[in-house]
């Protein structure tokens, strides 16, 4: 697992970054449709030409930012009483 650690770290530091820029999730729809974006952009580095020289640091700034949400999604969605969350 401490091989593993420098990323748990970037993925801690991008949910703490975007829980503080951003308001938590109101619904799970809305969390839903956060890291479906997230992975919609991973997604789009994914498809680049692998001969491009920042496809790999961009697919790995993609993922921790699908990760990051996903555990934002835990968080907002699944850690709270249900009465909080707005249901759609």
């Amino acid at each position: 697992m401490e091989e593993h650690v420098p990323v748990m770290v970037d993925i801690e530091e991008e949910f703490v970054r975007a829980t503080s820029k951003f308001k938590p999730f109101k619904s799970a729809h809305e969390g839903y449709a956060v890291v479906l974006e997230e992975i919609d952009e991973l997604w789009d580095v994914v498809k680049l030409n692998q001969g491009n020289p920042e496809r790999v640091s961009l697919m790995r700034k993609e993922a921790i930012q699908v990760a990051a949400m996903a555990l934002r999604f835990v968080v907002d969605c699944c850690d709270k009483p249900t009465d909080e969350l707005v249901e759609e």
